[in-house]
């Protein structure tokens, strides 16, 4: 009996030790990650927003993006984040939307997109994937990213025949899904912006 009870004092100090280390190595951490995300973000801005000088987060609704999204046909994907883009001089160029769609062949992908106050659309930058390498990977290549350039559309659909108009997007060979989730991801964000944004007279803030 004696033997039992020290190993189980034993088994509950090396558990409350360990248990004490990981929470002391996550405090450690939990700054440094944070500040790598948001560097990640920042860098994703400007991608696709280059003349920007600042970006401002915007007052914004999840409620009434995923009502929008629903209601549109884009249940696959998810508005995470609008911030406004700004020059210099505080005007406002346009607005960045950051994006997941669960529709991945190898799970969510999350990305950026920058749209000036005309609807151009400057193209995206990928924050996390995890496609298929040498397929849905192409995702980040310039090859399939380059179409996604300075489009002033309503909505794009992937092709697998050859782009023929500015609506349409060729898909990565061998990986039409992950085509389709980054080029309808897009869509879901044309369609927030079109929807929301525009509707609001451009600015979000309050």
């Amino acid at each position: 009996m004696n033997r039992i009870l020290g190993d189980t004092i034993k088994i509950f100090l090396i558990t409350l030790v360990a248990g004490l280390m990981l929470g002391g190595v996550y405090t450690i951490t939990k700054e440094p990650i944070k500040k790598a995300e948001e560097d990640a973000k920042q860098e994703a801005y400007k991608a696709v927003f280059k003349n920007a000088d600042s970006f401002t987060e915007t007052k914004f609704d999840e409620k009434e993006a995923r009502k929008i999204l629903d209601e549109n046909n884009y249940p696959d994907d998810t508005i995470n984040e609008v911030v406004e883009a700004k020059n210099a001089s505080g005007e406002t160029l346009g607005y960045v939307l950051t994006i997941t769609s669960t529709a991945g062949y190898g799970g969510d992908i999350q990305f950026s997109i920058g749209l000036s106050m005309d609807g151009t659309l400057n193209g995206y930058s990928i924050l996390s994937i995890s496609e298929t390498a040498g397929l849905g990977m192409k995702a980040k290549e310039e090859k399939f990213a380059s179409q996604f350039r300075n489009k002033n559309v309503s909505h794009l659909e992937v092709t697998k025949t050859g782009a023929k108009s500015d609506e349409e997007i060729d898909a990565i060979s061998g990986a039409t899904i992950t085509s389709k989730a980054m080029t309808y991801g897009v869509d879901s964000g044309l369609c927030y912006f079109q929807n929301v944004i525009l509707q609001g007279g451009g600015s979000q803030d309050e």
